[in-house]
This record gives structure tokens, sequence and C-alpha cells, in this order.
């Protein structure tokens, strides 16, 4: 029987595994809930990631099947005791016969460039951008988590979409459509019952509100296009920071590929972001093509096989 290995693209909102053979023909894909992992949490990840998998050989008929390699691209791994503990939890589960973990970056750079320079934003849940130099150094910036950091990310722009709709309910703001559009993500009747919402919600929850936000942005609420004016702003700062650190000048010439589901191909965000990007990174070129970070994970899987 052909080998095979999964893919997995690990995000805070959602799973992905990737099935393919040894030529990396992709067989079947399966999502799940989100297994970014959260300090000390590696097993509750861990779940998450196994059940996907097993429902992506399920899926391909494969149940039999062990992988020959199976390779992890999650968020919050950035850290060396959060990757190791979520490998060796894998590893308890027999998954594979070899368990490979990377940071969700690293696997989405594989995708977009290969082994070639550039810098990749991503922008879910949290937001980060991840890059290769000319020399082939690596640089990162953001990501730092949703406690204090993923400025730009969904989680960043749920916590001030709050924020509006709290001011605009008291009087210090105007009125403005995101009350409507949050309380309606929210599933709460008024803006007194977020409270509790918020109190409660994971960084997940909370880039749910997102979408909400883009919704109001493009119908024309003003306030909701201020907010997501904002996060673009963020979103450069990270690209300018890595032009400057891997390719000495945000004037030099360098490709710069998106990924995550706020900037999808016709995002709002990404609009505005590529408008934003040709003052604050001239030397930027936009990648057009779709990066795909279980595709990526799998081309590193190839190459442990």
């Amino acid at each position: 029987m052909t080998a095979i290995v999964v893919g997995v693209d690990g995000g805070g909102t959602k799973t992905r595994a990737l099935v393919a053979d040894e030529r990396g023909t992709a067989i079947v894909e399966v999502s799940g809930p989100g297994s970014a992992v959260r300090p000390g949490q590696a097993e509750q990840s861990a779940d998450v990631i196994a059940a996907v998998v097993r429902d992506a050989l399920a899926a391909s008929n494969m149940s039999h099947v062990t992988p020959k390699v199976v390779c992890v691209g999650v968020a919050g791994v950035g850290r060396e005791v959060e990757r190791q503990a979520l490998w060796q939890a894998l590893v308890s589960r027999d998954l594979a016969e070899e368990i490979v973990i990377h940071a969700d970056a690293m696997v989405a750079l594989d995708d977009a460039f290969a082994e070639g320079a550039g810098v990749l934003l991503i922008a879910g849940t949290g937001a980060v951008a991840f890059g290769r130099g000319p020399a082939g150094e690596f640089a990162r910036c953001g990501g730092w988590g949703p406690v204090f950091g993923d400025e730009g990310g969904g989680a960043w722009i749920g916590r001030r979409a709050l924020s509006v709709v709290s001011a605009a309910a008291d009087g210090r703001e105007p009125e403005t459509a995101l009350t409507g559009a949050i309380l309606t993500a929210a599933q709460v009747n008024e803006p007194m019952e977020l409270i509790p919402w918020a109190a409660a919600a994971s960084a997940g929850q909370l880039a749910t509100l997102a979408p909400p936000v883009l919704g109001a942005a493009e119908a024309g609420d003003r306030r909701a296009g201020a907010l997501v004016n904002l996060a673009v702003e963020e979103l450069a700062i990270h690209v300018r920071a890595l032009a400057r650190k891997l390719f000495g000048d945000e004037r030099a010439s360098l490709e710069v590929a998106f990924a995550g589901g706020l900037l999808g191909a016709k995002s709002l965000l990404r609009k505005r972001l590529v408008h934003r990007l040709k003052s604050a990174v001239p030397g930027a070129q936009i990648l057009t093509t779709e990066v795909d970070a279980a595709r990526g994970a799998v081309r590193s899987a190839l190459r442990y096989l």
C-alpha cells in the first residue's frame, strides 16, 4: 500500500487535516474545532487534533492505516515548552509512526514560498507575521497571544467592537450599526448581557465578532470602518517590521503572502491592507495565490519520508 502522510493546520477557531499520498497528492480533507495550544493545555489540543486526524483517515477509508508522518502546524507552540508538551501528548495517542510539530506560521510559510524568501501575514483568531530573508534567516513578529497581543486578529477586533458597543450604550459614542451586529453575533438581547458573555468567551468566540464588524464597515458604518482601519494599520506594521529586519528596508523588493480567515480573497480587511501596504511597505509584492497551511504541513511531512 502507498504510504500516507497527514498535514494538520490547527488554529484558534478551526482545525484542518489533509491526508495525502507519498507524492503529496491530496486524498481527503476534514475540519474540526479549534486546537490552538494555550499554556498548560496541550492535552486538550491533542484531543482535538487526534480526533480530526482519525476522522480524516475514516473519510479516506483508511482507519486501519497508520500514517508514516503526521505534521501538525498549530498556533500557540512558539515556546518550546508548549511544543514539547503537544508532541508528547500526540505521541502517546499513537497517531503515526512520526509526529512533527511546527508553529502554524511555519507550515503556511512553507506553502507560500517553499524554501524561498518572503513575508507571510496570518490573520485569523490571532495575528502573526513570519518571514524568511534572502540568506535564509527566519524572523517572526506578533503572535503574542490573545491576552496582550495578536493585534489586528479576530479576537483583538472582537474585543474592541465590544468596547465600541458599550460606549455607544453609555452615550460616550454615537449610535452605531455595530450594536445590533454584535448583539446578534453573541446571541444576546441587550448590551448589558455582553458582560457575562465576554467574561466567559474564548479567543475563538471573540473572533466570531470580527465578521460582523467587517460587514458593518462594508455597509458604511463609520465606527466599524474606523475599527477595520485600525486593524489594517496594526497588520501593516507587522509586515513593515519584518521587511526592515529581514530585507533591510521596507522599500526593498519582497514577496508578501496572506493567510487566515480574515484575509480571504474578497475580504474587506485584505482589500484595505493591500492599499495600505503600497505606502507602508512600498517594496511589497502581494502574492495572489491562496496559501494553504495544511498543504504546507503535508509538504513538511513528506521531508520525513
